[in-house]
């Protein structure tokens, strides 16, 4: 028996849609992407915007009658006071407009200018699958090359991501997870862009303020919502996994401490890895 005493990385088995066999080797499936480092509301996550709110009140009175004590009370007056009457409604009217963006965003730069599609260019990233099975990458348009269709200098507008641009646009918030962080040019201007979309107010800061539940946030109080709650304490184990770093500091604000650091200067790791990431960045805790 030959033991080479090295174990690669394991991760679960997903399931794919089966496209076409191609060659003896090359089966083709058709996977989803999440685009990395940027999180936009959910568009039906929850249910219709009337279920979702019934989750979003019953979260809402769990946070005030004791049941989520566990929970820090400067947290829970920040979900009180964000949980409005249409904080659904908002929310995803906002991830349906972001969606909206996306493709328009998607169809323009991808078009050539003598109208023929071009390919999307898919950049992944360490963290190669996430739990749902979509690969984490960053998406741009793909230049082919030639005179017909050169590659644009570094720094041109058409190289950039359209991960970028969404949160330049407005349409998504910096959501830059450990261990798919960015490189160092990558990683400031995305945050300079989140900076500017913030202070601008762009998209939907613009159509919905800047009390709009984000991605996370809304998909949180969601969980803690369920209709159904056996133990709050696994409640709120499932719905907050991850410890927020502030960017400007790099200082640990904990699992429940996000809120305390605007929006494009929140980074994020799994409680699973902070060990890990305490060793392979500055950070202060």
């Amino acid at each position: 028996m030959i033991d080479l005493r090295f174990v690669g990385p394991s991760r679960p088995a997903n399931d794919y849609k089966f496209v076409e066999v191609t060659d003896g080797d090359t089966p083709k499936i058709e996977m989803s992407i999440r685009m990395v480092s940027i999180d936009t509301p959910e568009s039906h996550f929850g249910g219709n915007p009337p279920t979702a709110q019934a989750a979003l009140e019953r979260t809402k009175a769990r946070l005030q009658d004791g049941t989520y004590d566990d929970l820090p009370q400067h947290l829970r007056d920040y979900l009180i006071s964000r949980i409005t009457p249409n904080a659904a409604l908002h929310h995803q009217t906002a991830g349906q407009l972001a969606a909206e963006a996306h493709k328009a965003m998607v169809k323009t730069r991808l078009t050539r200018r003598d109208g023929t599609q071009r390919k999307m260019a898919v950049v992944a990233t360490g963290e190669l699958v996430e739990g749902n099975g979509r690969l984490l990458a960053y998406t741009a348009p793909w230049f082919s090359g030639g005179a017909t269709d050169p590659l644009p200098p570094r720094g041109d507008p058409q190289r950039r991501t359209f991960n970028l641009d969404m949160v330049a646009l407005g349409w998504a918030a910096t959501f830059v997870i450990y261990p798919s962080i960015p490189p160092v040019f990558d990683l400031n201007l995305m945050l300079n862009e989140a900076e500017v979309a913030w202070r601008e107010q762009r998209g939907a800061w613009g159509h919905f303020g800047p009390d709009l539940l984000l991605g996370y946030e809304y998909r949180a109080c969601v969980k803690l919502g369920a209709q159904r709650l056996e133990d709050p304490a696994d409640a709120i184990k499932d719905a907050y996994q991850r410890v927020c770093v502030d960017l400007r500091t790099l200082t640990e604000v904990g699992l429940y401490g996000y809120h305390e650091v605007p929006p494009p200067h929140r980074l994020w790791i799994w409680a699973k890895d902070l060990d890990q990431a305490r060793r392979d960045m500055p950070i202060k805790h």
